[in-house]
């Protein structure tokens, strides 16, 4: 694999963990700003032009399965 496809690999990798913590965060506290806020940056880069030239990966099926994902 090549250094700039793991460099995009570890970005969008990055930008799931910190939506799932997120959203987990918002779960026990529904009145975080801060989570909330990390929601939306993160959404925004999963429909971002940025997102597609990183990956093949579709993300708005990305996001999908990420809001499917039992918060525990």
């Amino acid at each position: 694999m090549d250094p700039y496809e793991n460099l995009a690999n570890a970005i969008i990798l990055q930008a799931v963990k910190d939506y799932r913590l997120a959203r987990k965060k918002r779960k026990y506290h529904p009145k975080n700003k801060e989570a909330k806020l990390m929601i939306e940056d993160c959404e925004r880069f999963f429909r971002s032009d940025w997102f597609t030239a990183l990956t093949t990966v579709d993300g708005e099926a990305l996001l999908r399965k990420l809001e499917e994902e039992e918060i525990s």
